[in-house]
């Protein structure tokens, strides 16, 4: 059985001494482990890790995912909706869809963790309630961190109250702890010998992104193309077997969402983002969709680069309109220093399906 100290000692060997709310969440955890599926012996079904970005509710999270030894399954919290979504369209209409959804999207599954869970739409708001309702019926363990406390989850005023009863159930049910930290340690990596945000757009940026794209794949792809994305075409400088390059215009200013990003992140191990006028945030939607574009890239722990006008971090600080920037924020000063691993790396070429090659 897993025991604090096989925690501790995980995150010892990635050079982490946990401060007391993580200690505190490590024991909550391996309590937590403790239970039988079905059968909860302690007082919590899940615990909820909560608090500002880059305090070790992610790193100490997946050390107790990856310890563990059950059936279990970590996703992000995208990833989920869009599964979620997809067996609800084949799902026969009945009386209650989103229950015989969940029932078979929990079946075998002993231990669930959320990574980066949050509510700001209704609708996921009535598929996260019968979800979770769900799981809580059949006993399911569940691992969660988030940004919100459960009191700040779906705050918009308008509709917060429909969801106020999941959010007495998560309280009821889950030991709820915040990381409170003053610090996010993200902003403590040495930067990586390699730049990997680029700015000005100037000729020494676009001849660092060319050395950049040749650094891992041949100079046949080096050409205009499309790909698909959530199975709509993508206009792309270049597409390699690895590493995809393609303009930001594209990516965040056209219409994309979310699936658009978990299948790119899916299909290559690194992606190159150039030509961002970050003049361009200022709209709601074209910042809400780079939010979304890091997290997914994030989470994958896939490459990300980015050529902009201004260097990309100055010009999201203090930026208003979408959900989450300070999460982004975090994450790109960790995408940049030498901490950060990508599965780039280590890239093997992997089948890449072009729908079409511009003449």
């Amino acid at each position: 059985m897993l025991d604090e100290a096989q925690v501790t000692n995980a995150l010892a060997g990635r050079g982490v001494v946990p401060d007391g709310k993580q200690r505190d969440a490590i024991a909550a955890l391996v309590a937590l482990l403790g239970t039988t599926a079905g059968r909860v012996e302690s007082q919590y079904q899940g615990v909820y890790c909560h608090g500002m970005p880059g305090r070790g509710k992610s790193l100490v999270v997946d050390t107790v995912f990856e310890l563990a030894h059950c059936r279990k399954r970590r996703l992000h919290f995208h990833e989920f909706l869009r599964e979620m979504n997809r067996r609800l369209v084949s799902e026969p209409r009945g009386e209650d869809r989103l229950g015989a959804v969940s029932k078979q999207w929990l079946g075998g599954i002993e231990l669930l963790c959320f990574d980066e869970f949050h509510v700001h739409d209704i609708a996921d708001a009535f598929l996260m309630a019968r979800f979770l309702d769900t799981a809580i019926s059949f006993g399911t363990r569940i691992m969660l961190t988030s940004n919100y406390a459960p009191d700040g989850l779906l705050s918009d005023p308008e509709f917060h109250e429909r969801f106020a009863p999941t959010i007495e159930q998560i309280k009821q049910h889950f030991r709820v702890i915040h990381f409170d930290g003053a610090r996010d340690y993200r902003f403590d990596g040495e930067a990586h010998e390699t730049p990997r945000f680029f700015s000005p757009l100037d000729g020494a940026s676009r001849d660092a992104l060319r050395q950049l794209f040749l650094r891992h794949e041949s100079s046949g792809a080096l050409e205009p193309a499309k790909v698909s994305a959530a199975g709509r075409p993508l206009a792309v400088r270049a597409a390699g077997a690895a590493l995809l390059w393609a303009d930001f215009g594209s990516l965040c200013v056209a219409s994309r969402s979310h699936l658009d990003y978990l299948d790119l992140a899916e299909r290559w191990h690194g992606l190159i983002v150039d030509n961002m006028q970050t003049d361009w945030l200022s709209k709601s939607h074209t910042l809400q969709r780079l939010v979304w574009l890091v997290d997914i890239f994030y989470d994958r722990k896939r490459a990300l680069f980015i050529a902009s006008d201004q260097p990309i971090q100055a010009a999201l600080r203090g930026l208003e309109g979408a959900h989450d920037v300070s999460r982004t924020l975090s994450r790109l000063a960790e995408m940049q220093s030498q901490t950060y691993r990508s599965t780039l790396d280590n890239a093997t070429d992997t089948p890449l399906q072009i729908l079409q090659t511009p003449r």
